[in-house]
């Protein structure tokens, strides 16, 4: 899963890092709303952790800027501000949930898969597409009722690939998604992880389509 985290302060900034590292997770951290993407689809995250108190302005505008723009991302806010009107507005404006400094980090984890969840139209812990059985969160696979042994990276790239079942994948956004920010995922290591990800599943669970991307199948 890779996470976007636009956050000033530089403790809890380092601890969240440190924390999804743990996870699994890579994540991107900005500080500013300057440094903030136009558009969430330029970063390809699944979930995105802002704070509405920025050194060079307001997490609401870029939220709404954001949603304009039609962004489906889902967008967690993290803030100190207690008042039920900076709650209200950063929900009405687009928000997908809304956490209150400070926080510990296992509700922010729970939080991050629940809305992550819903994103993927999973209403579930568990995925279930036929005979495949996928839970996010307890990082296990099972086929027609057996466990399935992935990597780490097999174990991502099926998760990514059933976000959105019956979807066409392009290979930059399965790569962008990936990849921690300091190990890069080309086009040829991504096509390893899809042979050995098919001998495991079956070849027949994820069809290419060719200059595009891959599509799992149920």
């Amino acid at each position: 899963m890779h996470l976007l985290l636009i956050e000033d302060d530089l403790d809890l900034g380092r601890s969240l890092q440190a924390a999804f590292r743990q996870q699994g997770f890579s994540c991107e951290w900005l500080r500013r709303v300057l440094d903030a993407p136009p558009q969430l689809a330029d970063v390809a995250a699944d979930c995105v952790l802002l704070d509405l108190s920025l050194p060079d302005g307001s997490g609401f505008d870029l939220l709404s800027r954001w949603r304009r723009a039609d962004a489906t991302t889902p967008v967690i806010v993290i803030t100190a501000r207690t008042a039920l009107e900076d709650r209200l507005a950063g929900l009405d404006g687009g928000a997908d949930d809304f956490v209150m400094k400070p926080f510990a980090i296992s509700e922010l984890l729970s939080r991050i898969h629940a809305v992550v969840r819903r994103s993927a139209r999973q209403a579930h812990e568990a995925w279930q597409l036929g005979d495949l059985v996928i839970e996010p969160r307890g990082h296990a696979v099972r086929l027609a009722g057996e466990p399935l042994t992935l990597t780490r990276r097999e174990f991502q790239l099926l998760v990514e690939l059933a976000r959105e079942p019956g979807a066409v994948v392009a290979k930059g956004r399965i790569a962008q998604r990936l990849a921690p920010l300091d190990e890069p995922v080309d086009t040829a290591t991504l096509e390893m992880h899809i042979s050995n990800l098919r001998r495991k599943i079956g070849a027949e669970r994820i069809r290419t389509v060719r200059g595009i991307g891959y599509q799992l199948v149920a």
